[in-house]
């Protein structure tokens, strides 16, 4: 039997198993089998594909991908946002390759990636599908570009992504394991863990731990604990842009609602556009610099006065380090200390360390040694 029966036969059993305390470390033990085959399914048709996939350098200072079923118009959004010229055509299959485009906001570079469009199967390698993920694995953020008339789309394309080993909107799973030399399997956890300890050990056994410390926080369920143990998968943030609103009838946007809310999608959260007639762009470019984090601090440049003009732009959360990291040259080994004024400082001009948290419009001036 091959492993494409194998893993057909293990979806199966898991479908086909009801899910309750005497059954959950035995489909505990079937979905880290499924996992382990499919990872060994895949390297098996990497080993043996022929073609070196697709391959975008990334430039700016975030890069966004665009997901989308053929015809849903990315390219046009992309073109509508960005000085790229992607083919466009009212016809399928039109993006024969992937086109990044940059746009400038706030600030920001930020290169858009307008990917070929995902088909059904496209995780299991049809049309380029696999190639495709691969740079959509990479990006900082997801955007679902939905048709508004083909709302259920949605379904099909998280599913693709969650099987090429990509999370969207959630915290990676804190599980740590330890191997050792005897003892069996251990199992620490926080105390809020609902999974059995069995199960753990038999989600660690099928991958090959036999003797092992495993450190859990939180409250995993077995999908996530899975995917802790295979430690391979990709966390990103994402949003919804529902597109070709200047297509539909006033009574048919209660119908949208409704079928973006049996995805438990939010119309609030999602952004309502037209790439063809550009509306709704702004409100596009503000969600997705929310989704993406970044801030804006300006250089306090010595003897230049402050660089309203380009903007050092960091993720939020980001330290005096971590923009010494990115502002590179000597300036990290020769700091002294930092300025600070703005949102994050507590007066004008707060002398700070390395350690300092830094808020969007904050103005840094750096001391350095000569």
């Amino acid at each position: 039997m091959g492993l494409e029966e194998e893993i057909e036969e293990l979806e199966e059993e898991i479908a086909n198993t009801p899910y309750n305390k005497s059954t959950e470390a035995h489909i505990g033990r079937l979905k880290s089998k499924l996992a382990d085959k499919k990872e060994k399914l895949e390297a098996q048709q990497s080993g043996s594909g022929g073609g070196g996939g697709y391959s975008v350098k990334q430039h700016g200072d975030a890069t966004v991908a665009l997901v989308g079923f053929p015809s849903v118009g990315k390219s046009t959004l992309v073109n509508a946002l960005t000085n790229a010229d992607s083919e466009v055509g009212a016809y399928e299959f039109t993006t024969l390759d992937v086109n990044p485009g940059m746009l400038e906001y706030r600030g920001a570079d930020i290169q858009i990636l307008d990917v070929p469009g995902l088909i059904e199967g496209a995780a299991g390698g049809r049309g380029g599908g696999k190639e495709v993920l691969s740079v959509v694995r990479s990006a900082d953020l997801i955007v679902f570009v939905l048709s508004a008339f083909e709302i259920e789309q949605y379904d099909r394309l998280d599913d693709e992504l969650y099987n090429t080993k990509i999370r969207l909107d959630q915290e990676p799973p804190a599980v740590r394991v330890t191997r050792k030399g005897k003892g069996g399997i251990d199992v620490n956890t926080s105390g809020d863990m609902e999974l059995d300890p069995d199960t753990v050990r038999e989600i660690l056994r099928e991958q090959g731990f036999v003797n092992a410390d495993v450190a859990i926080r939180g409250n995993p369920d077995v999908d996530q604990l899975v995917d802790g143990v295979m430690d391979n998968r990709v966390y990103l943030p994402s949003m919804v842009a529902v597109n070709k609103v200047d297509l539909i009838e006033p009574s048919y946007v209660e119908t949208v609602n409704e079928k973006l809310e049996a995805r438990d999608i939010d119309p609030d959260d999602a952004v309502f556009i037209s790439a063809h007639e550009e509306k709704g762009l702004d409100a596009f470019k503000e969600r997705m610099w929310e989704e993406l984090g970044l801030i804006r601090v300006y250089m306090d440049k010595p003897g230049r006065g402050i660089d309203w003009e380009e903007p050092l732009v960091v993720e939020r959360g980001a330290t005096v380090d971590d923009a010494l990291h990115k502002l590179g040259g000597t300036l990290d080994e020769r700091f002294r200390f930092a300025r600070v004024t703005g949102p994050s400082a507590q007066h004008d001009d707060q002398q700070v360390g390395r350690d300092h948290v830094l808020e969007d419009e904050d103005v840094l001036r750096v001391v350095a040694r000569r």
